[in-house]
């Protein structure tokens, strides 16, 4: 076993988060033209290709052998749903507002971290959530005009995407981050790829359309290797508060690819989630206090 390395756990995390907030607004924007089954299919088709093309040659067995083979197949069915579930959101609701139920994820990781995991989550833990979740109030001021079925779609990502990380971090311990992501890859082509047929249209793809199809699966599947990574280095109840710093990727790309230009409460928000980060760093570094006897 490796040792775990918490600080190069965190800048893993970082990095995909920013893949993950690439992969929602490529997302997005394919949506406006193609059915969103169709989308996720290639997703993760190109991604299954790229990994056999790439990986299979220098890991081999590697890639197939796993140790708690339910529990993986019940990890990748997780983020299926999530997969499915945020883009169809994604149809009816600005990224922002998305991404805002998408984050109440890390509240219920840090919450379970314990019970489920056994882990020791601290006041710090909760306080950084807490301080990450107002941040996103800001930016989205939630209370109206929100579709209804765009909600029940981010719901029900929003609990994937918390059994995704919680069964991550369980899996950490026993299984390969090349055989988890094989796994995962495998069984959303295959689940997605009997669905795209029926949602194929007669639009003719563009190069840069295609580029984008393309990107797709390297974003995920990049995206969910160093995510899966980071979470063998680092608790997955520290990583949930960092969950937050995607935002600022969103509101990023957001402006440069759909002109949405964050308004002052929002920059408000980004910071708040910025300040959140910095608690995380605190949680780690500040050694725990003695008690006198």
């Amino acid at each position: 076993m490796t040792t775990p390395h918490p600080l190069r756990g965190l800048a893993l995390f970082l990095l995909c988060l920013f893949l993950f907030a690439c992969l929602d607004t490529t997302t997005k924007y394919l949506a406006e033209t193609y059915e969103v089954p169709l989308i996720v299919a290639m997703r993760y088709g190109v991604n299954l290709l790229l990994m056999v093309a790439v990986l299979a040659p220098r890991h081999g067995r590697e890639m197939v052998v796993i140790q708690r083979k339910g529990w993986v197949v019940v990890r990748a069915l997780a983020l299926c749903v999530a997969s499915i579930g945020v883009a169809l959101a994604l149809t009816r609701m600005p990224v922002a507002e998305t991404s805002a139920i998408l984050f109440f994820a890390p509240v219920v990781v840090i919450l379970a971290a314990g019970p489920v995991l056994g882990e020791k989550v601290g006041r710090l833990g909760f306080i950084a959530a807490a301080v990450g979740f107002v941040g996103v109030l800001l930016i989205v001021r939630p209370g109206g005009g929100l579709d209804p079925m765009g909600i029940l779609f981010a719901a029900m990502a929003m609990l994937g995407n918390a059994t995704y990380q919680l069964l991550s971090r369980k899996l950490a311990s026993s299984e390969r981050t090349i055989a988890m992501l094989f796994y995962t890859t495998l069984i959303g082509t295959l689940i997605f790829g009997l669905l795209a047929p029926w949602f194929l249209n007669d639009h003719a793809p563009t190069w840069f359309e295609a580029l984008l199809f393309l990107s797709l699966g390297i974003y995920g599947g990049l995206g969910h290797f160093l995510f899966t990574a980071a979470f063998r280095d680092t608790p997955a109840s520290l990583l949930a508060s960092l969950n937050y710093v995607q935002l600022l990727f969103v509101g990023l790309l957001g402006w440069m690819v759909f002109g949405h230009i964050p308004d002052a409460l929002s920059l408000t928000g980004m910071a708040v989630i910025a300040a959140s980060g910095v608690i995380v760093a605190l949680r780690k570094r500040t050694p725990p206090v003695k008690r006198s006897v």
